[in-house]
């Protein structure tokens, strides 16, 4: 733990947050609006499954991580593409208008190949959007600032998580009259409804966004177009970076799609009104610490609250093995959101401050290439332990989450091992 040290997060305190770039309030209100959408039905999606559609865990698994590894591999190109072009606006919006158009089409799904189509469409437009957006947001705030930047963007996505899920448990109080599973025709209108903030996150991104080329290394003069052709490796990254990013994958082989949380929340008696209330609350409490965390990071540290966070992740994760009625989901959900705001603004931040930023494109799209590979696996791995395959009958519902937990506290433990540094710093 003594070898993380404030160094990596810079500075002497952070400025208020209306002094915050445009691009960084555009790009949060767009991911403000996507994730009031996309939490309509994401949440929804594995009781779609599993409820009206008759799948079990294993299949859920695979499109789960078939979904996140295709978004991975994309945010691994887009984000060289988007150092190689100098372009982040671009191909962030394109990726935008992508998950918006594939939305519909879960209207008409009547098999799981339609679901899993539907998700890796989706996800091939996360992918191209969100490493050229986060190395917009990295680009165009100095670093004194950036752990309030990132916070205040995962709080902006998270409040769109809350309304989302808000408005959906609306929608299905009115239609099902606390029915016990989710009904196709609920489902169908939940859909509908999302496409409006949908189609709002595309034209504000578009219409809001300016571009903002990526600083040179040495007080090279900007200038758009290829520079230095940008290459897919990691032979010219930090050796701190490299080593955060096997961390990563040891803690992510253990973090399955939250797919499996929203199931396990439903064995312990939960209705489909409750797990979405206890999803609001998740991402209520996610919303209320994101932007607190990512300021406390400037000061403190980013490593620090990496530690904290996924030794916090590990006691809820052996809390949902141990979980038996839904008043312990709700818990456990609640102290779920307090994990993702420490660390989900706080790790992109990280990652800017380990490189320069005409690397930050590819290096957001290999952090997330990373992270999505080994959810792919790990989301498997999370269906057989629980429900098992093909005469084999898994060890239950307990597994998985004994599993994530293991391998968060061994994440954390190599964290701290981790070699300090200076912040990597272009900007002044």
């Amino acid at each position: 733990m003594d070898n993380i040290k404030p160094d990596l997060a810079a500075s002497e305190g952070t400025a208020a947050p209306r002094r915050l770039p445009r691009n960084v309030w555009v790009v949060t209100i767009t991911s403000f609006l996507n994730d009031l959408s996309s939490e309509m039905l994401l949440n929804l999606l594995p009781l779609f499954l599993f409820n009206v559609l008759g799948v079990r865990t294993t299949v859920i698994g695979l499109i789960e991580g078939v979904a996140d590894t295709t978004a991975s591999l994309v945010k691994l190109f887009s984000g060289w593409i988007s150092d190689r072009l100098r372009m982040r606006k671009g191909l962030a919006v394109l990726g935008y208008m992508l998950s918006t158009v594939a939305k519909p089409f879960l209207y008409l799904a009547t098999s799981w190949g339609w679901v899993l189509g539907v998700r890796f469409a989706d996800r091939i437009g996360k992918g191209l959007r969100t490493a050229p957006r986060d190395a917009l947001v990295a680009d165009s705030i100095d670093e004194r600032q950036r752990g309030l930047a990132f916070g205040i963007h995962r709080a902006g996505d998270t409040a769109g998580a809350v309304l989302g899920l808000s408005v959906a448990l609306v929608v299905l109080r009115a239609s099902q009259r606390g029915a016990a599973a989710l009904t196709r025709d609920t489902f169908q209108t939940i859909v509908l409804v999302s496409l409006i903030p949908a189609v709002l996150a595309v034209l504000t991104i578009a219409l809001g966004a300016q571009e903002v080329t990526p600083a040179l290394r040495g007080n090279t003069p900007q200038r758009r177009g290829p520079v230095d052709k940008p290459r897919l490796t990691l032979a010219g990254f930090d050796r701190r970076f490299r080593l955060f990013l096997l961390i990563t994958v040891l803690f992510t082989l253990g973090n399955s799609s939250d797919a499996f949380l929203i199931l396990r929340a439903q064995t312990t008696g939960l209705s489909v009104s409750g797990v979405l209330g206890m999803m609001v609350v998740f991402s209520l409490v996610y919303t209320l610490v994101s932007a607190p965390a990512g300021a406390l990071s400037d000061r403190v540290g980013r490593g620090r609250l990496l530690i904290a966070g996924w030794s916090l992740y590990a006691v809820v994760y052996l809390g949902f093995a141990r979980a038996t009625v839904g008043w312990h989901a709700w818990i456990l959900m609640a102290t779920y959101g307090i994990y993702y705001g420490l660390t989900e603004g706080v790790a992109k931040a990280f990652v800017a401050d380990l490189v320069p930023s005409e690397q930050r494109g590819t290096a957001y799209g290999v952090y997330n290439a990373a992270i999505g590979i080994t959810a792919f696996p790990a989301s498997l791995l999370a269906g057989f332990l629980w429900q098992g395959v093909a005469g084999w009958n898994g060890f239950g519902p307990s597994a998985p989450f004994l599993f994530g937990a293991v391998l968060a506290l061994l994440a954390a433990v190599f964290m701290t091992q981790l070699p300090a540094g200076g912040s990597v710093s272009d900007m002044g």
